[in-house]
């Protein structure tokens, strides 16, 4: 046997840290590669490990390759690695590992597509915002997007949604198109810069005129389907063919006696909350009864996983994405008139003064008496409503009536929390065979605010409970608007004739800066201001409150059909309710409530981008027939280039800088735009008379000039 030791090649753990160790040691910033391979002495039989463990550390955004094959690391070298998170046709973001978003102008792409991951190299900023270049794609997102297809040349190109100005080449010819068509297309070759991509087409939706292809490529272009897996499909069926038994109830306390019932819009068809009041000695016995949904979608089952992807259901025009198939969206779960239904409930004892004293949730089956509508409710409230919503109603007129003294308590309490009243905009699409006939502003009668403060009460109880057991639970959260937001508010608001003497921004701080406006002509454009500096609601495990509610406790609870935090809670309620205690419920859920909250939010914001969209497609649809013609709008906000206006139907348009008359203007951001020399100024609020002078159904965007008689 030979005295000679054999020694053994590292591991590439072993590897990766010899190269960080290496490159950091070294007395400059970059080392050639293959000195780096000689310094860790790589033997031929652990070349393997140390091509690996390098190729690691590259993914990873730990090290990065420059010119001349030199290599070094990426915290030396002052670049982050992080994911391009969206892109325009001139620019993009980028979010950094470590939370910063950065601006990418488009030259400084590199050809980089949503969800890559790549390197980001800090560049001087022109607006105070981080701005910075892609100078390595460390790995490849999704190789699909969508587009319009064009006619060049004698030749047809695809115009891509986002990502460049240019045409991209198609090859292959396995899927027929022509020109007009909205597709959705697949990257079979990457240049270093959007155009020199090129691209095969997979799919076609149908003429880019029309917003209902148009939303058919937005939904493929976030990765949302309408189809349902055969397996969740297949348990679905399953639970609606066994409907609801007489066993079912047991263990379950038996509401069908009282009066309870729902209030929704006409043409709602997944019913998952109703509702039931009584006045008592001492208040109110508030009663929201929601769907039992996790009665029968149990955890990591098939309709369990397809829930939790998709996150929320998703509404647009007179269209649904729904996060449960309709056998039980619009089915066996939907809390139907007339119809034993199993569900989750919160009686909520209130003081006269509408103040929780305490509450009591278990499992329940109800009937509701009645399919109350929004508009009918209102009817009713006003006496205005003919016979027929009378009769309809007779057997819950005085629970209505009751609710709205309960309401009027309700919102008083909203406002000596100092809870801030800010104001949104929202549009109702009246559609005709498939096509949107009119837009309107969606209205938000008493009815409508009754169920909106009977569900944020249901809400509150929820997290209360859960922040007094101790479990793990989903919440609502809203953090305070971030110092940079508040800082920003602070320079601003004094052009406006406001000042900002706070230190700390509270609830009561953004209230009373939008009631010091209401009424005015600014307060639209302070309202978006305030709107604007606030931060993203979000899903969490931890209970930090919610800023814009000015609550303690807030999650969701109260629409287990449509978004997945509210069944995930409906599930730790129920062990609750069931007795288990505290160590066993972290050691069940503790993981999952992580998982759902994440999960949850971007699904939300997937959601919100799409409906967005989408909507943004049929408006331009809409408008197509006004092109040429005159309308009264209100500037809605201003910029640097242009600005944008809204009209009464709620559509918003833009008004470049170009089409104003000539003159030499001046912009004081966000507040208004001036002509240095005629002295007329344009800013939010302001009424102003305009013409529609394109459409872009495609994109989503209409283009408004103003209408020379009004100047």
């Amino acid at each position: 046997m030979s005295g000679k030791t054999k020694k053994k090649s590292s591991s590439v753990g072993e590897y990766k840290i010899k190269i960080t160790a290496f490159l950091g040691a070294f007395d400059k910033k970059t080392m050639p590669v293959s000195q780096l391979e000689s310094k860790c002495r790589t033997r031929k039989k652990g070349r393997e490990n140390f091509t690996e463990a390098f190729s690691q550390l590259r993914n990873d955004g730990i090290i990065t390759v420059r010119k001349g094959m030199k290599v070094g690391l990426c915290s030396r070298l002052g670049v982050f690695p992080g994911t391009v998170t969206r892109l325009s046709r001139t620019f993009g973001f980028a979010l950094s590992d470590n939370g910063v978003e950065f601006f990418i102008p488009g030259k400084c792409m590199l050809g980089a597509m949503p969800g890559d991951r790549v390197l980001i190299s800090p560049i001087k900023s022109r607006s105070g915002n981080p701005e910075g270049e892609v100078i390595d794609i460390i790995s490849f997102g999704s190789n699909t997007l969508t587009g319009t297809i064009s006619s060049a040349d004698g030749e047809l190109w695809l115009v891509p949604d986002s990502a460049s100005r240019n045409h991209i080449a198609i090859v292959g010819e396995d899927c027929p198109f022509a020109e007009g068509d909205k597709v959705l297309a697949e990257i079979v070759h990457r240049g270093h810069r959007h155009a020199e991509h090129t691209v095969k087409i997979v799919k076609v939706f149908g003429s880019a005129d029309s917003a209902y292809s148009c939303s058919q490529a937005i939904l493929a272009a976030h990765g949302v389907s309408a189809d349902f897996s055969s397996d969740a499909l297949m348990e679905a069926v399953k639970l609606c063919e066994g409907g609801i038994q007489e066993y079912n109830f047991n263990n379950r306390e038996d509401l069908r006696d009282m009066t309870i019932f729902t209030i929704d819009s006409a043409d709602s068809k997944d019913l998952d909350d109703a509702v039931s009041l009584e006045k008592t000695d001492t208040g109110w016995l508030l009663g929201v009864h929601i769907a039992d949904v996790s009665h029968y979608v149990k955890g990591n089952s098939s309709l369990d996983k397809e829930a939790l992807s998709r996150g929320t259901s998703i509404y647009y025009a007179d269209k649904v994405i729904p996060m449960l198939p309709k056998e039980l969206s619009n089915g066996l779960c939907s809390l139907n008139p007339g119809e034993d239904r199993l569900t989750l409930s919160a009686f909520i004892e209130l003081d006269e003064l509408g103040k929780i004293e305490k509450s009591r949730f278990c499992k329940s089956v109800i009937r509701s008496r009645v399919k109350g509508v929004y508009s009918e409710v209102n009817l009713i409230l006003s006496g205005s409503e003919d016979d027929a919503v009378h009769e309809k109603y007779k057997e819950v007129r005085d629970s209505i009536f009751l609710m709205d003294k309960l309401t009027d308590i309700l919102i008083q309490n909203k406002k000596q929390r100092h809870a801030p009243e800010i104001e949104t905009v929202e549009s109702r699409f009246i559609m005709t065979d498939g096509v949107c006939s009119s837009i309107v502003p969606r209205e938000r009668g008493r009815s409508e605010r009754i169920i909106e403060e009977f569900m944020i009460t249901a809400n509150q109880a929820a997290a209360k409970l859960a922040r007094e057991k101790m479990s793990p639970f989903v919440y609502r959260i809203h953090e305070a608007p971030p110092p940079a937001k508040i800082e920003a508010l602070r320079e601003i608001l004094p052009k406006f004739g406001s000042e900002c003497p706070f230190t700390d921004f509270s609830p009561a701080h953004a209230e009373a800066i939008l009631e010091s406006f209401r009424g005015t002509d600014k307060f639209d454009a302070v309202n978006m201001l305030i709107l604007r500096s606030m931060a993203k609601a979000k899903y969490s495990p931890e209970p930090i409150g919610h800023f814009g509610l000015a609550l303690e406790d807030y999650a969701h609870f109260t629409s287990p059909i449509r978004r997945y935090p509210d069944l995930a809670i409906h599930r730790i309620i129920t062990d609750i309710l069931a007795g288990y205690g505290n160590e066993w419920l972290s050691k069940r859920y503790s993981g999952f409530v992580t998982e759902a909250s994440e999960s949850s939010t971007t699904a939300e914001a997937r959601a919100v981008a799409v409906e967005r969209e989408c909507e943004d497609c049929y408006k331009a649809e809409f408008m197509l027939q006004y092109v040429g013609k005159v309308f009264d709008a209100r500037i809605s906000s201003v910029m640097e280039y242009g600005f944008y206006v809204r009209l009464e139907n709620t559509v918003e348009g833009f008004i470049h800088i170009r089409d104003l008359p000539d003159g030499e203007y001046d912009y004081s951001e966000p507040v208004s735009l001036t002509e240095k020399f005629s002295g007329t100024v344009y800013e939010p609020g302001k009424p102003i008379r305009v013409i529609c002078a394109a459409v872009n159904v495609s994109q989503g965007t209409v283009d408004f000039v103003p209408d020379s008689d009004d100047e």
